[in-house]
Order: structure tokens, then C-alpha cells, then sequence
């Protein structure tokens, strides 16, 4: 899956926020994580479980990301999960979502190309 770790040093608030919406507008599945992170870990798996394509942005060196997707999504947790441009919540509303059956009907709804052709939970995609 697409990896990405931003330090964003010099960006301004208004480019912070205009990265987020860009990489949110351009991938179906974009989770807003930070390396050492519990729960930003589960996230991440349940999406591999589900064969599900997803991008990772690694905060751990920017906080200034971090401030501006808290001014997004009013939560300054992390991970930040969103789908086709939504934020969902975190790792347990991911797995919460996953576990009643609503996560991948909820991926599929908008870009059903997200997902590989097996659903079998290989997590291999990496």
C-alpha cells in the first residue's frame, strides 16, 4: 500500500489543509497514522485483512498535519481514517465498522475499484 511520511516543515495552514484534501480526493482509503502507534496499527490491518488499497501518511514528524486534521475532524487522535473523502473516526471505529459488517459495503459504495479481486484477507497487497 502507498506509504507516505510527511514532515510538511514551512507549510503553511492553508497548504496543510490543501495536502489533506488532495491525497483524501485522491485515494479511495487514506489513513493518517503515526508509526508507534496501538491503534493506528489496527487500522492498517484491518485493511489488509480485507484486501482493501489504502494510503498511509506517517504524522510522526509533523505536526503542524496533525494540527490541521484535528481543525478538519474536530478529534486530535490518531489514526484519521477516511473513506472516498470521509473521515470514519479512528482504529477502533474501523474495526468497530469492519466487525458489524459496514466497512467494505461502505468502501464499495462510491469506488468499488478499491478493492482487490480476492477478499480473502491475504493482507499480502503490501
Amino acid at each position: 500500500m502507498g506509504h507516505f511520511t510527511s514532515s510538511a516543515p514551512g507549510l503553511s495552514g492553508s497548504a496543510c489543509t490543501q495536502l489533506v484534501q488532495d491525497v483524501v480526493s485522491s485515494n479511495c482509503v487514506v489513513i493518517f497514522s503515526k508509526i508507534t502507534c496501538p491503534s493506528c496499527k489496527m487500522a492498517k490491518n484491518v485493511f489488509n485483512e480485507i484486501g482493501a488499497a489504502h494510503k498511509v501518511v506517517e504524522l510522526d514528524d509533523s505536526r503542524r498535519l496533525h494540527e490541521t486534521l484535528a481543525q478538519m475532524t474536530g478529534a486530535r487522535t490518531v489514526p484519521r481514517v477516511f473513506i472516498n473523502g470521509q473521515c470514519i473516526g479512528g482504529g477502533t471505529d474501523t474495526k468497530q465498522l469492519h466487525q458489524q459488517g459496514k466497512l467494505l459495503p461502505l468502501i464499495e459504495q462510491y469506488r468499488p475499484c478499491c478493492l482487490s479481486t480476492s477478499l480473502e484477507g491475504s493482507g499480502s497487497a503490501q
